[in-house]
């Protein structure tokens, strides 16, 4: 599953920032620190990501399909079926364990 930035960023208890500012600079830490990580899971809010980007080969080659957006840019071709959401409830439920 992918996880949008915001999704990501209020789970771990703090704000994506402005365009995902903020969890960007965090992905550049786990990608040079933890590079086994699967950093590449988390998407822009809007799902949309830069052409040929090397996000775009790892979605590919883990099997996700993309669609061109226009010529800069891609996305995933369905894109709210294979998002990772959380509801309170589930959250409460793993916390109960």
């Amino acid at each position: 599953k992918l996880a949008t930035f915001t999704t990501i960023a209020g789970r771990a208890g703090f704000n994506a920032g402005t365009g995902g500012r903020a969890l960007k600079t965090a992905l550049r830490t786990v990608r040079r620190d933890w590079p086994h990580l699967q950093w590449w899971r988390a998407m822009p809010d809007d799902g949309q990501l830069e052409k040929g980007s090397e996000q775009e080969t790892q979605l590919v080659e883990a099997g996700y399909q993309i669609k061109l957006v226009n010529k800069e840019t891609v996305s995933l071709k369905s894109l709210e079926e294979v998002l990772m959401a959380w509801n309170s409830e589930t959250a409460e439920e793993e916390a109960a364990g």
